[in-house]
């Protein structure tokens, strides 16, 4: 991806100087709840590196088997330049320096799937496609769950306003808002949250590929925001991914947030190889 795209402020990816200075507040999902009971402990932060200067990008994924990670594709993108390279960390809240430390998984190589596409502004119809990305691990992960995988047009049969639950190591509020945040908008470190949420089941443009999901803390109801892209949209009270955290429609990260629906027969096919 290149890094005018990586720009745009609807993607909930987070693109870091590594220089960054830390505090000892957490940030994570919109009005979410740490995790503190590690129910999640399959959903991990991710770290990547596409070499094409001095900043990380950071995002969420899950496991889906000992040594596959599925995410965004806007956060697997990361190339094949020379120094390229990626993390992840499982824990509740991850050691800094990123990769360093007992915490950390290097990524052996990572894809994104062969429709994923960007386009140039969020308010263009059909802007981005198949945001969908897999990373391979080095080492096997055991003994911490799985996410598991719908069945192919699952997520038709959702009624309206279905809940869902959402965890990932994003933002929980700017102080700032209006476009991605700078390091110093939001403190460090990142850590695990989750929060109830609840799907949008109506048709609209992008429909046929993404979910819509409520982004307002009203009702005590959470939302995704940046550094949430690739963190799993699950079947209320199950492990069962729906899809991953994508986009949404302005900087705040309210109103609603799109999510990229894995359950599309393609994508799972695509997804299949890789188990």
């Amino acid at each position: 991806m290149k890094t005018s795209e990586k720009k745009l402020t609807a993607i909930f990816g987070v693109a870091l100087i590594i220089l960054m200075a830390l505090s000892s507040t957490a940030y994570a999902i919109k009005n979410g709840t740490p995790d503190e009971e590690n129910n999640w402990s399959y959903v991990c932060w991710v770290v990547t590196y596409p070499g094409e200067g001095p900043w990380l990008y950071l995002g969420s994924g899950s496991l889906i088997a000992p040594t596959v990670v599925l995410t965004a594709g806007h956060v697997a993108d990361v190339g094949d330049l020379v120094g390229a390279f990626a993390y992840v960390s499982f824990a509740p809240i991850p050691s800094w320096p990123y990769g360093v430390g007992s915490d950390w998984i290097t990524v052996d190589s990572w894809y994104t799937h062969p429709s994923y596409e960007i386009g140039q502004a969020p308010q263009l119809k059909n802007w981005i496609s198949h945001d969908v990305g897999i990373l391979i691990l080095e080492e096997e992960v055991t003994g911490i769950g799985q996410a598991e995988l719908p069945d192919a047009g699952f997520v038709d049969t959702l009624p309206m306003k279905q809940d869902v639950d959402l965890v990932g190591y994003g933002v929980q509020f700017q102080i700032h808002g209006g476009g991605p945040p700078d390091w110093d908008w939001y403190n460090f470190p990142p850590q695990r949250y989750y929060a109830s949420a609840q799907l949008i089941a109506s048709n609209h443009v992008m429909s046929d590929e993404f979910m819509r999901v409520t982004a307002n803390p009203g009702q005590g109801k959470g939302g995704t925001c940046f550094g949430d892209s690739g963190s799993p949209v699950l079947l209320a009270d199950t492990n069962t991914v729906l899809g991953v955290c994508s986009w949404g429609t302005n900087g705040n990260c309210a109103g609603v947030s799109y999510e990229q629906r894995i359950d599309i027969p393609e994508i799972l096919v695509w997804i299949q190889e890789f188990l």
